[in-house]
């Protein structure tokens, strides 16, 4: 391996390792959550008893914030969390947790339906902060984007209304938001080739792109078209067991998502060099971005 060989495999995009599948969990169960509770609120305009759900929605916000806390090497320091909401979307996150608890409490113990409906914004506000938080880490240009806030939203609010479509094998009368549910899969399909997109025309490793790329097929093919065609078949002959087929489809790839999104695609930028120097007089060559697709200039 020559000189410059040894320089560049040093620079080149490598892996995050910060946030491991812990840290992916926070956002896989806490955006099931955050999603659950805007479907929740959305439902009770039904005469049904929805504190089960809002429970459930609880109890994944409450297991998301655990496996976070469970990879943090001091754990009673999590607390520092709530020190900077002005200026951290991961402190925001925090502010907004308990508030989401205590409305909860309120829905389960003192059955308080207006409590429920405000917990729809505060579960959409919630998956948007965790969207933020990955938007935040610049160093990486898979959550740096815009799209990639987008795609978190839209996934959470997927999963949620999922979840509340398999609740229809109980309660019947939940068949209603099945086609809302084919409707918000063919946003979160719409975004997640803006999302694609974007990172093409921005530029990203090489590595982001080939994670992203294998998994498109699938999350293609089965978290949107089968899941769509299962739950469109379903609401349009009344067959809550085709909903939720469809239901379980969307959720269970939804998941997988952002647990490649945060483990397996998040590399560095890396270094780069918008210009290459020249010995002596000659003009300066080309700038080069190792481990790019686009050798193009940082700030790309």
């Amino acid at each position: 391996m020559s000189r410059k060989d040894k320089v560049i495999d040093r620079v080149a995009p490598r892996l995050q390792t910060n946030w491991d599948i812990r840290g992916a969990l926070n956002f896989i169960f806490g955006g099931q959550g955050a999603g659950l509770l805007v479907a929740t609120a959305c439902a009770t305009t039904l005469p049904l008893d929805l504190r089960l759900l809002v429970a459930l929605a609880l109890a994944f916000i409450g297991a998301g914030l655990f496996c976070v806390w469970l990879k943090i090497g001091r754990p009673w320091r999590a607390l520092h969390v709530f020190r900077r909401p002005t200026t951290s979307w991961m402190s925001r996150e925090a502010w907004i947790a308990p508030i989401i608890f205590a409305l909860g409490a309120a829905v389960v113990i003192l059955e308080s339906r207006a409590a429920a409906v405000a917990l729809g914004p505060l579960g959409l506000i919630y998956a948007y902060a965790q969207g933020r938080i990955l938007k935040a880490n610049i160093g990486i240009p898979a959550w740096r984007r815009w799209s990639c806030v987008a795609m978190i939203v839209a996934t959470a609010l997927v999963e949620g209304f999922a979840i509340l479509l398999l609740a229809a094998l109980v309660w019947p009368a939940l068949m209603s938001f099945a086609w809302l549910l084919a409707g918000l899969i063919g946003v979160r399909y719409l975004a997640w080739r803006f999302y694609r997109s974007d990172l093409d025309k921005a530029g990203a490793p090489m590595a982001t792109l080939d994670v992203l790329g294998k998994l498109n097929v699938r999350f293609t093919l089965i978290g949107h078209v089968a899941a769509a065609v299962f739950v469109i078949a379903g609401a349009w002959s009344g067959q809550p067991l085709l909903v939720g087929l469809g239901a379980g489809l969307a959720f269970i790839e939804g998941a997988l998502f952002k647990y490649v999104l945060v483990c397996r695609a998040a590399f560095f930028q890396g270094f780069a060099l918008p210009k290459m120097p020249s010995r002596g007089k000659g003009p300066p060559s080309d700038g080069v971005r190792p481990g790019w697709r686009q050798e193009a200039g940082p700030g790309a």
